[in-house]
Parts: structure tokens; C-alpha cells; sequence
């Protein structure tokens, strides 16, 4: 079973640096072009289900990418972005956002999500769609941070203080296989 993974085109606020966790922000130009061009390099591939998260920006990109597919796009909440409570907008400069994706310290904050509560939302969501779409070749869109235990869950936690250098960038497309992950657990 193969899971293929896009982060959403680009806004605005990525262009700032600031964090977007639960803020629906949608694409801007450069987003929905490069939304576009995903949809172009995706359009010979044999994908079965779109699952998206719910927020604008991943939606959007979902549904220009499904103008070649013609497919039902599910809408999943445990895979819109990490809660980022009191960092939500701020610059990535005006806290410490390495910390912030620091496994190891597994900070708590007043409202933002907790990194290992995040994870296992995530882990949830992938260890559920091997069960329900056994042998189907899955397309994900959803969020930067998403990537990162998405990427954890195929092919474990680095150790390494923080885990920002696994965000994927904007419309990149990442590829994996629930066959890794088994290897990963033997």
C-alpha cells in the first residue's frame, strides 16, 4: 500500500514565516500555480482515494490536484496542521521554533498541541487507513507539519533535536510504503 503526500500550495503567511497551524488561510497565486503543476506531475499516476485536511489552504490544493482524477475527496481532521494556540501567527522568529518540533524536549504549552499528542493523532490516522484502504494507493494532502510524522511513522524518529529539516516543502510530493514501515518494526 502506497501513501503519497503533498503539502498545500503556498499563502501567504508562508512567505512571511509565520505559523498557520489552525488558521484557514487560503492559497495564494504562487500557491495555486504550484497546486497546478502537482496536478501535472501527479496526472499519469494511478491514485485511488484523495484524503485532505479540512483547512483551506489543503482543500484548495486537493481539489486542483483532482481536476485531473475526478475522485471524492475525504475530508479528515486528524490531518489538518499542528495546533499552534498562542504561536498562531506569530514569526517563526519570535519564539523558539526549533523547540517547538523538539521530540526530545516533548514541550507543554498553555494551548498549542503538545508534539507527542500531535504524533499519535497522526500515527491514529495512518495505523486507521492501512485498515480501511488495504491496497490502495492513497494521495494525502495536507500540511508541512503533517509531513513530519508522517515521515517519522515510515521511517522512525531521528535522533535529533529538532525534527523541522523532515517538513516537506509546499506542493512537494513524498512517497511511502506500509512495507517500509513493517521492516521498521522487525
Amino acid at each position: 500500500m502506497q501513501i503519497l503526500l503533498t503539502r498545500h500550495g503556498q499563502t501567504e503567511w508562508n512567505v512571511l514565516k509565520k505559523v498557520q497551524g489552525k488558521v484557514d488561510i487560503e492559497l495564494n497565486a504562487t500557491g495555486i500555480k504550484q497546486a497546478e503543476e502537482t496536478a501535472l506531475k501527479l496526472k499519469n499516476t494511478a491514485i485511488d482515494i484523495i484524503i485532505s485536511s479540512p483547512l483551506k489552504r489543503a482543500r484548495q490544493t486537493a481539489e486542483i490536484i483532482n481536476k485531473e482524477t475526478n475522485l471524492p475527496i475525504i475530508i479528515d481532521e486528524r490531518i489538518s496542521e499542528r495546533d499552534f494556540g498562542e504561536f498562531e501567527g506569530m514569526s517563526t522568529m519570535d519564539f523558539d521554533f526549533n523547540a517547538f518540533w523538539s521530540y526530545k524536549q516533548n514541550n507543554k504549552y498553555n494551548k498549542a498541541e503538545n508534539i507527542r499528542v500531535f504524533f499519535k493523532r497522526v500515527y491514529d490516522f495512518l495505523d486507521d487507513i492501512k485498515e480501511k484502504y488495504k491496497g490502495k494507493k492513497i494521495l494525502i494532502v495536507s500540511h508541512g507539519g503533517i509531513s513530519i510524522p508522517i515521515k517519522c511513522y515510515f521511517n522512525g524518529i531521528p535522533d535529533i533535536d529538532t525534527l523541522l529539516p523532515l517538513c516537506i516543502d509546499n506542493c512537494e510530493v513524498a512517497s511511502f510504503n506500509y512495507a517500509d514501515r513493517d521492516k521498521l518494526k522487525d
